[in-house]
């Protein structure tokens, strides 16, 4: 019985049961090849893991995929907490060095006014002035970028600065 036969006309015609069979030849062959990709895969899934029970390994899975929830809540608490923190703290420092007794030789260069300044603007601004008799230091706070005590010019100066540096 030949598999490829000539009709009266000469026309190629293949036997229905060859067709078949090559057909189902083929599928086996492209289920074996997805068998073995599965299987790699399945194998690359359990890689490291002691367990024999597929069910073991999900479950956990699941349970550190739980404790991996718990901690990212815990981690965004803590992360709100410290951005709290971090927005009173000084963010921005500048010092102006100055000499009050301009002219006299007294003191130099060694006065200062500092300005310590947080993401709202308040803060403290310390001050010294320096003479070679004595030290006098004065702290002022600061709200909003102002203070309800005068500011000499240099305090002014420290405080103007200090807010440039701030990101608004």
């Amino acid at each position: 019985m030949p598999f490829i036969k000539y009709n009266s006309t000469m026309n190629l015609t293949f036997d229905p049961l060859v067709i078949s069979f090559i057909t189902l030849t083929v599928a086996i062959f492209v289920l074996i090849a997805i068998v073995i990709h599965l299987h790699l895969k399945l194998k690359k899934f359990l890689v490291g893991s002691k367990v024999d029970n597929l069910n073991d390994i999900i479950s956990n899975m699941n349970k550190t995929l739980k404790e991996f929830e718990i901690f990212k809540t815990e981690l965004e608490t803590y992360l709100t907490t410290v951005e709290k923190r971090v927005r009173k703290s000084a963010q921005a420092i500048y010092t102006v060095r100055f000499n009050p007794f301009k002219g006299t030789g007294g003191g130099g260069n060694q006065s200062f006014a500092t300005a310590f300044l947080n993401e709202n603007r308040d803060g403290v601004i310390v001050s010294s002035l320096y003479s070679r008799e004595h030290v006098s230091i004065f702290s002022k706070p600061i709200k909003k970028g102002l203070s309800e005590y005068e500011l000499s010019e240099e305090e002014k100066t420290a405080v103007t600065e200090a807010m440039k540096m701030l990101k608004l």
